[in-house]
């Protein structure tokens, strides 16, 4: 089923995600980070779906099917970085701080912060060349 965007992912040199599979692409990493606790719970899925909606300006039906989609592929896909990756080159530096505030609005979803949570947080954060203070600016303006 998501055997052309895995590909792409993991080839040598990958082609640039095209809007749909980035969209992909960050609903999976969003449902990575719920399930990192190994507790994939209600209100994590529902902040999943909002922040789809927000983020694309999509139906809560439509939220829901891409959130859905991305859970296949996530537990398709083993490889976080390159999910990551793919998302670095699909957005502008300053749209990723709002990639952060999207993670920091799940990890802290539940209410409470998780050391693999925030240990997956820290990689992506990495990843897409966002600084420990900017992260942390995201996680400030989302927890307000």
């Amino acid at each position: 089923m998501f055997g052309k965007l895995l590909s792409n992912l993991f080839a040598a040199d990958p082609a640039p995600l095209p809007p749909a599979d980035c969209r992909l692409a960050l609903a999976a990493l969003l449902v990575r980070l719920a399930r990192a606790d190994g507790d994939y719970a209600m209100v994590e899925i529902e902040h999943i779906d909002r922040v789809l909606a927000a983020r694309y300006s999509l139906s809560p039906f439509a939220a829901t099917a891409l959130r859905r989609e991305a859970e296949g592929l996530e537990a398709e896909a083993p490889d976080t970085v390159r999910f990551t990756r793919a998302l670095k080159d699909a957005v502008p530096h300053e749209d990723r701080m709002a990639i952060m505030e999207a993670l920091w609005r799940i990890a802290l979803a539940d209410a409470g912060r998780d050391a693999r949570e925030d240990a997956l947080i820290r990689l992506v954060a990495n990843l897409l060349g966002i600084s420990d203070v900017d992260s942390a600016i995201a996680r400030q303006r989302v927890a307000k």
